[in-house]
């Protein structure tokens, strides 16, 4: 690639490794935030649930609106908007300021994402070029997480204000160096098709509302999860409604027809909640069974971030001789091993009895994200690269809702008492959930093994 692509790659991956690290450190500051503001565990939870409401909720709606208004431009201006409110959090005294500052984060975050993988999807050609900045793209992200977890962990010794203020600094480089690089892009001409308002406020309620459901169900009775499960599915119903009769439809539904599309969402949702649910048990067990510090629990979960080295090096090797749907499946049935490796955990297991299933993981996120999002925008028109990537995200922001919900009412349900042993027995029940999403996602990814080898001679076929 030439010294201007490597600088708008440059560019991006700050962005995304912005996105990850900011996650990550605010994950492990959480304790000192609930004892510095007072906040109840209820409270807590959405100082990460308005984050993941808000990113989720609008990133379809993101991944349009780069395609409608011209990517760099919401690049640049939700980049500036993720920049103060992450700075505000910084500045919270109440539980609800950092919360609302939360929820607009993440809609920055929606709108900024899809806008930056839209950017590399546009700018760089299918095929090998585009996919090795994908992985390199996708390992950045990886990258971004844990370095998170440890930097986190030294910011909220200090003080957890700096989890915030952190992000400004990075936000204010990355946002200079976009100016500077990203190349500038005429509007895209709409034809005088009027915006699809209708499309956008049914998808973005529908996905809220779902999303909302699905982290609050471990927390509430099961009529009340039904009750939004089932307004969020009507809301879906009237989307599709509005999308067959719009001029100019959010979402082409035809976009669906795309069977390797769908099954790369399908895969990246289970993918997505097996991982953040396994992460967060062992979380759980390192530090509430085992009594671990937040500094040592983010050195032990590190080892995973060694995706952030294999996606952009040996990856690409390995979609160039065997095509993204075996790398992807090859992946999944790691992830799978690694969740496998876990069951059998006990209360006084070394880290040495913990790290190949750490080790299998990190492997296995190396080969399954990048592909993944190399298979979802693959052979997309170019004014359907935002939507593209904006679906590639919500099915993960959901699944990781899905997984943390899921693992945590089944620990909840496990869990007969106090005790150390029944600790461990809620968390070997929930252990079993990532293990079925990564075999679930598996089963959907065998499909695209056959499509690569059933595609037509001289072509090479990446689908999923």
């Amino acid at each position: 690639m030439s010294g201007r692509a490597w600088g708008v790659l440059f560019v991006l991956c700050g962005a995304i490794f912005l996105e990850g690290i900011d996650v990550a450190m605010l994950n492990v500051a959480l304790p000192s935030i609930r004892e510095d503001l007072g906040m109840s565990t209820g409270t807590l939870q959405w100082v990460m649930s308005a984050y993941v409401l808000g990113y989720g909720g609008f990133m379809l709606l993101g991944g349009r609106a780069a395609d409608l208004f011209g990517r760099r431009r919401m690049f640049l201006f939700w980049l500036v908007v993720f920049l103060l409110f992450s700075g505000l959090g910084g500045f919270a005294t109440e539980g609800w300021m950092l919360i609302v500052a939360r929820f607009v984060t993440g809609v920055a975050a929606a709108f900024m994402t899809p806008a930056g993988l839209s950017i590399i999807t546009t700018s760089f050609e299918e095929g090998p070029e585009r996919n090795k900045a994908l992985l390199v793209y996708s390992g950045t992200a990886a990258g971004g997480f844990s370095v998170g977890l440890v930097v986190g962990g030294l910011l909220a010794a200090v003080d957890w204000r700096w989890v915030f203020f952190a992000p400004v600094i990075l936000s204010f480089l990355i946002l200079v160096a976009a100016l500077a690089l990203l190349p500038g892009a005429a509007r895209p001409d709409r034809d005088g098709r009027p915006v699809d308002v209708g499309g956008a406020i049914t998808v973005t309620g529908a996905i809220l509302l779902l999303v909302f459901a699905v982290e609050r169900a471990p927390h509430v009775a099961a009529i009340r999860t039904a009750g939004t499960v089932a307004a969020g599915l009507l809301l879906v119903i009237a989307f599709i409604a509005v999308e067959r009769t719009s001029p100019s439809p959010l979402v082409r539904l035809g976009i669906f027809r795309n069977a390797a599309l769908v099954r790369s969402n399908i895969a990246g949702l289970l993918f997505a909640a097996g991982f953040f649910g396994f992460q967060f048990i062992v979380v759980l067990y390192l530090q509430e069974l085992r009594d671990w510090s937040t500094l040592q629990t983010s050195f032990a979960l590190m080892v995973i971030g060694v995706d952030a080295v294999l996606s952009p090096t040996l990856t690409p090797r390995l979609v160039e001789r065997f095509g993204n749907a075996r790398v992807i499946f090859g992946g999944l049935v790691l992830a799978s091993l690694a969740y496998a490796l876990f069951l059998p955990v006990q209360a006084d297991w070394t880290y040495a009895a913990m790290f190949p299933g750490l080790i299998v993981l990190g492997l296995a996120f190396s080969l399954a994200y990048g592909p993944l999002t190399i298979v979802a925008t693959e052979g997309m028109e170019e004014e359907e690269q935002g939507v593209a990537g904006g679906l590639l995200y919500t099915s993960f922001q959901f699944g990781a809702a899905l997984g943390l919900s899921s693992v945590a009412a089944v620990d909840i349900a496990a869990t007969d008492g106090s005790s150390p042993a029944a600790q461990l027995d809620g968390y070997r029940a929930a252990l079993a959930v990532p293990l079925i999403a990564a075999l679930a996602a598996t089963l959907i990814s065998v499909p695209g093994l056959r499509a690569r080898a059933t595609a037509p001679e001289g072509r090479p076929s990446g689908g999923n």
